[in-house]
């Protein structure tokens, strides 16, 4: 079944940072997955989301406001 990630943020550093990382373990574990970047202020605001960067998960949010590292992504998404 699908994953469907998606990255809350206003398109700073650490939020395409965060992107990079997820797409990367996506890539490089072969996982069956959609990444959605959600940019507008309002949208992120519906997440009840303060601080980004944020990753969602299949409608959960497991970070707020940090870079995830690869391990800790792979370990979300098994």
């Amino acid at each position: 079944m699908s994953k469907v990630i998606k990255v809350l943020g206003t398109g700073c550093p650490k939020c395409q940072s965060m992107t990079g990382v997820v797409k990367e373990v996506i890539t490089e574990n072969n996982i069956d997955a959609s990444i959605e970047k959600i940019e507008d202020i309002i949208e992120i605001m519906k997440y009840n989301v303060m601080s980004t960067p944020a990753l969602v998960i299949d409608d959960v949010i497991t970070i707020k406001g940090r870079i995830p590292s690869k391990k800790e992504v792979l370990e979300l998404l098994n």
